[in-house]
C-alpha cells in the first residue's frame, strides 16, 4: 500500500496546475514581446536601408533614390504637403479681429497715395510696411486671401485689420461684420 502523505492533495494539484498554465502565458507573452522587438528592430534596419537622403533643391527637398540611381536618374523631387509649402512662405502674426471697410469710402485716399477700391483685395493695418502682402485666413470655414497692405488702421480698440469688401467676401465676413482671424506676414511673393 502506497503512503497517502506522499502523493499530492486535489488543492495541491490545482495549485500545480494553475502555476504551471501561468508560466506556460507568461512564457507565450515573453515570446511574443521578443518577437514585436526583433520585428520592430529588423523594420528600422530595412527603413533605414531604404529611405531616400533628402538635401534642400531650390525651393522644395529632393531625394536620392536607391531605385531611381540604377536608372540613371539618381535625384527625385519631393513635393511639400500644402501646409508646409505655407509655413516655409509665411511667418504667422497670431490671431485678431478683422473688420471690413467698403463702398462708403470709394475713391478716398489710401495711406499709400492710392484711391480706395472696395473690389480689390487690400487691407489696412496700423504697423505693417506699405506694400506688405497678408495672408488672412478664416478659422472658422477655414477659408483665406492674401491682401496687399495699402492704408492705416483699424482704429477701433480690439481690431488688428480691416479688409476691403472683396477679401472680406472672400473669407466669408460680410455677414458678421467682425470675425476672428489668423493673420501671415508673406515672405516669399510667389504665392
Amino acid at each position: 500500500m502506497t503512503d497517502s502523505s506522499a502523493l499530492p492533495n486535489r488543492r495541491q494539484r490545482l495549485r500545480a496546475f494553475v502555476r504551471l498554465k501561468l508560466e506556460a502565458r507568461m512564457l507565450r507573452m515573453g515570446v511574443a514581446v521578443l518577437l514585436l522587438g526583433v520585428l520592430a528592430l529588423g523594420f528600422g534596419w530595412w527603413h533605414r536601408a531604404n529611405a531616400m537622403e533628402q538635401v534642400a533643391l531650390g525651393n522644395g527637398l529632393a531625394g536620392v533614390d536607391p531605385a531611381l540611381a540604377a536608372a540613371a536618374k539618381p535625384v527625385r523631387q519631393i513635393r511639400p504637403t500644402p501646409m508646409e509649402t505655407l509655413r516655409r512662405i509665411s511667418r504667422s502674426m497670431g490671431f485678431g479681429r478683422a473688420s471690413h471697410y467698403g463702398p462708403g469710402l470709394e475713391g478716398n485716399p489710401t495711406a499709400s497715395g492710392e484711391a480706395f477700391n472696395p473690389r480689390r483685395l487690400t487691407a489696412a493695418h496700423r504697423t505693417l510696411p506699405l506694400g506688405s502682402r497678408v495672408r488672412v485666413i478664416n478659422p472658422t470655414n477655414g477659408r483665406s486671401v492674401v491682401v496687399r497692405i495699402n492704408d492705416r488702421g483699424p482704429f477701433v480698440k480690439g481690431r488688428v485689420i480691416d479688409l476691403s469688401t472683396a477679401a472680406a467676401r472672400r473669407i466669408g465676413l460680410m455677414k458678421q461684420g467682425v470675425g476672428r482671424v489668423e493673420l501671415r506676414l508673406l515672405i516669399n511673393e510667389s504665392v
